[in-house]
């Protein structure tokens, strides 16, 4: 009896100290002044010709035992839909400027195959095109953002591509589409004046992208009359912008902007800006420790103040604020998989970048008057991918899963929130230890999301309100036993969102936050 007595003794002193939760203040003001709305189009999009973000991702073909409407997959269009994609982003990205849309319409056998010198140096067969593309997006629910070539092609090429897909089919260029199986135009609610003109778009100089831009914003025009420039939903052209944090090219296309006439417009300014952690891309996707979480969640957090610096810029010329910032790529840019092509561009998706996700959706809700439009890179298989296929299996990632529980956000109307971050410091990285936002929804609900950065450390957040009398409070938490956890094709629930409700007491909510998380709460009153 006193031998089993000490050797519990024992085993009390050598066990490590229980994790002590930490108390975070976070109030609710919903009796102020709503901010602005938080634009679904936030919550975008893109898939380029890269890898197998297309073929294998999205396009299977009409002959594929694996399940398809029209040759694209079910399972990937039913994903998507439940998280209701806003907009899509095609064909992209570097491959836009190279991309020649006749290739890729028409009879399937007839259509020419190229090469992909931007990614890998792949086949491109152009199966997969403008009518294939329009499809997934109706199939999806969502709207179309098309790049124009404007590196590499002309704008009479751009003015006939908008023709195919706009005209009415009475029109040469709408008898052609509708020869191709579609009569009625297409809806084109964003239109992409090249991209990264800077750099793989041309490597042009401002002023020499602007002369580009205007002759573009001129001559490219969307010919249905219902989004036509003087329709009831005007088709948005959107300028390609800043790289990161220079500037060069914010300063001159919004001075442009100012001072253009009658003749052209556009009506939205494009911004690029990746989580790698230095280039080129290093930090890999598997197998990290908490200081290399760490690393990279700091160097999202950089996020907020490139777009800061971006809207002082903005606002001198348009203190209106009638130009939106369009950040139409982001993401966590990691080393390729080991054992797969680098040019595709593969990477696993973690927890950490699932709360990389959410900390960048809550920095472009706070800039929601300047930010209206972004898109994630990429959807499928290419990078932050919302999903990953192999052959016929599918699984979701965990950043898919943020932007699920994200989804009563879109078009919802922010409420002011203020809370005391903390600090989470590790491996020499300090950095704030919470995150919040709160917006009431479409739904009438007033919607809580609290990320908890600290990777080793549980939060217990209090949650006091104004203008409201919280009587309930549930939703979901994402999180894992390790940064680094993953879902895979043989372990695909590894990290999944679970219930969480949160106690209530004289109209004040607690929240019981594990380490590494992400939560979206609805709170009724």
């Amino acid at each position: 009896m006193l031998r089993k007595t000490l050797l519990g003794s024992a085993a009390l002193l050598l066990a490590p100290a229980p994790v002590l939760a930490q108390d975070v203040t976070v109030t609710v003001d919903a009796a102020a002044k709503p901010g602005p709305v938080i634009d679904r189009h936030i919550f975008g999009q893109f898939a380029e010709h890269l890898g197998s973000g297309i073929y294998g991702g999205i396009w299977v073909g009409k002959e594929s035992p694996i399940p398809n409407t029209r040759g694209i997959r079910k399972d990937v269009v039913a994903a998507l839909r439940a998280i209701k994609v806003p907009v899509v982003r095609w064909p992209g990205g570097c491959f836009a400027d190279e991309y020649h849309w006749r290739d890729g319409i028409g009879p399937q056998a007839q259509r020419r195959s190229s090469v992909n010198t931007n990614w890998g140096g792949s086949g491109e067969p152009n199966s997969f095109g403008t009518d294939e593309f329009m499809d997934f997006a109706d199939q999806v629910g969502a709207e179309a953002y098309v790049s124009v070539n404007v590196g590499s092609g002309t704008i009479q090429e751009a003015a006939d591509w908008l023709a195919y897909m706009t005209a009415a089919p009475s029109t040469t260029a709408g008898k052609e589409r509708a020869a191709n199986g579609h009569v009625a135009p297409y809806k084109v609610k964003w239109l992409g004046l090249g991209n990264e003109s800077w750099g793989c778009g041309g490597s042009m100089r401002p002023d020499a992208y602007i002369d580009l831009m205007k002759r573009f914003a001129r001559f490219t025009h969307n010919l249905d009359p219902v989004q036509g420039e003087k329709g009831a939903e005007p088709m948005q052209r959107i300028a390609v912008g800043p790289n990161d944090s220079d500037t060069t090219y914010t300063e001159a296309v919004m001075a442009a902007w100012k001072g253009h006439d009658w003749a052209w417009n556009i009506e939205g300014l494009s911004m690029h800006a990746y989580t790698t952690g230095g280039w080129p891309p290093s930090y890999p996707s598997v197998g990290f420790d908490e200081t290399g979480y760490a690393k990279l969640v700091k160097a999202a957090l950089a996020m907020d103040g490139m777009i800061a610096k971006h809207a002082a810029i903005m606002d001198k010329y348009d203190p209106d604020k009638k130009v939106p910032l369009i950040v139409d790529e982001w993401g966590v840019w990691l080393a390729p998989l080991p054992g797969t092509n680098p040019g595709f561009l593969y990477q696993q998706n973690s927890l950490r970048d699932a709360i990389i996700a959410a900390l960048h959706l809550n920095i472009f809700a706070r800039h929601a008057d300047r930010v209206r439009m972004t898109n994630i890179a990429q959807m499928i298989n290419v990078l932050q991918a919302m999903i990953l296929t192999d052959k016929e299996k599918m699984v979701l990632t965990p950043t898919y899963h943020v932007f699920r529980m994200y989804v009563p956000f879109q078009d919802a109307q922010a409420v002011p929130v203020a809370f005391d971050a903390g600090t989470y410091t590790q491996g020499g990285v300090t950095m704030p230890r919470v995150d919040a936002i709160a917006a009431r929804g479409k739904d009438g609900k007033l919607w809580l999301a609290v990320t908890n950065l600290d990777a080793g450390k549980p939060a217990r957040v209090a949650v006091t309100f104004a203008g409201i009398t919280a009587k309930r409070a549930s939703g979901e938490v994402l999180t894992a036993a390790k940064v680094d956890a993953v879902n895979s094709f043989e372990a695909p629930n590894a990290v999944v969102p679970k219930p969480i409700r949160g106690s209530v007491a004289k109209g004040a909510v607690t929240l019981e936050l594990p380490a590494k998380s992400v939560a979206v709460v609805a709170i009724e009153g």
